[in-house]
């Protein structure tokens, strides 16, 4: 793979990249960088998780060493309790391991690793301390704003503001070259730009892909709202249940099924040269076979795809997709790790 094949692949389905030149000139001077993304142990992990393991995927087609950060402390900043950190990390780890080997990535380059293991060290401890000599409560706010659940209002927690301060020392103590994250992600990369170099570590690169929309009307993914989401452990009667019932407005491909099958289903599929079926009855045109996303999207915004056929064929790939998740384990781990 070129150098312009390996950029291809890592911008592939992002949103946004700081800064394409800097990926640029990583790719042709470093053998084997690294990307780390890190996920704190609040909600449940769910079918979404599964859009940043496929794009994790491109970075180690692409030569990358992948480094998964499982951040207990920044759950526990985040308003999960201390007393069931543990179980919540035996739930994470497991899930996101199922979720590599389902996908078929090969598991040699990546490493999952505990915050606690390295962010209690002394050396990380005083970078901290450092670093908030540096960093107003404004910018910590801020930077924070749009994924700490407890950083605004009168009962705003302390905890909330060194979130970000940790976040951005992770990229240097993980001693990679690329921060991977979702869109919601952008303030606390740029914080990290703008702030690392204040205690004399180099910026980072900091790639972003999209958030997937939920399965209710409002978009969103919520974590009280069973059917805005497919959780891991769900029966195949419960994902029948809620593709059935999701948003999907004829004609209308803003929507979380067509962002699923954009950034999950199709990208598997086309990496595999493997086709989308929709089963249809004969009377309705017979069944239709898609090679890309874009043929379906067409399809659909031009009313010749069904959103019912649409979602029977997606329900069946989500089906196999989760077929071989160790759910019995993950729901008994989850009774004392959500409890």
């Amino acid at each position: 793979m070129n150098l312009e094949e390996k950029f291809k692949l890592v911008k592939r389905n992002t949103v946004e990249i700081i800064t394409e030149e800097e990926l640029k000139k990583l790719l042709k001077e470093k053998k084997k960088p690294s990307v780390y993304l890190g996920t704190a142990i609040t909600g449940k992990p769910h079918l979404a998780y599964f859009a940043w393991i496929i794009k994790l995927a491109d970075f180690l087609k692409a030569g990358f060493k992948v480094k998964v950060l499982l951040a207990d402390i920044h759950g526990a900043l985040d308003n999960t309790p201390w007393n069931i950190l543990e179980e919540r990390y035996k739930y994470y780890e497991l899930a996101i391991k199922d979720m590599f080997s389902k996908v078929g990535m090969e598991t040699k380059n990546v490493e999952i690793i505990k915050g606690s293991s390295f962010q209690l060290k002394k050396e990380y401890i005083m970078d901290l301390l450092k670093l908030s000599s540096f960093v107003s409560v404004h910018d910590a706010r801020k930077s924070a704003s749009d994924v700490v659940k407890n950083i605004e209002g009168e009962q705003a927690k302390l905890s909330g503001l060194i979130y970000p301060l940790m976040q951005a020392l992770d990229e240097e103590h993980l001693n990679v070259d690329i921060q991977y994250g979702g869109i919601d992600q952008r303030k606390i990369f740029v914080f990290a730009r703008e702030n690392l170099p204040k205690v004399g570590y180099k910026p980072r690169i900091e790639v972003m892909t999209p958030l997937l929309q939920g399965l209710t009307e409002t978009g969103k993914m919520s974590a009280s709202i069973s059917k805005s989401k497919v959780d891991l452990t769900d029966s195949d009667e419960e994902i029948k249940d809620k593709i059935k019932s999701a948003y999907c407005l004829e004609g209308d491909a803003r929507n979380g099924v067509m962002d699923f099958l954009k950034y999950v289903i199709m990208v598997i599929k086309e990496d595999r040269n493997e086709k989308f079926i929709v089963k249809r009855d004969k009377k309705y045109g017979g069944d239709i076979s898609y090679k890309n996303y874009k043929e379906i999207e067409k399809d659909f915004i031009d009313k010749k795809l069904h959103p019912q056929d649409l979602k029977n064929a997606v329900v069946e790939e989500i089906i196999k997709l989760l077929s071989k998740i160790d759910k019995k384990k993950l729901i008994k781990i989850g009774e004392v790790a959500y409890s």
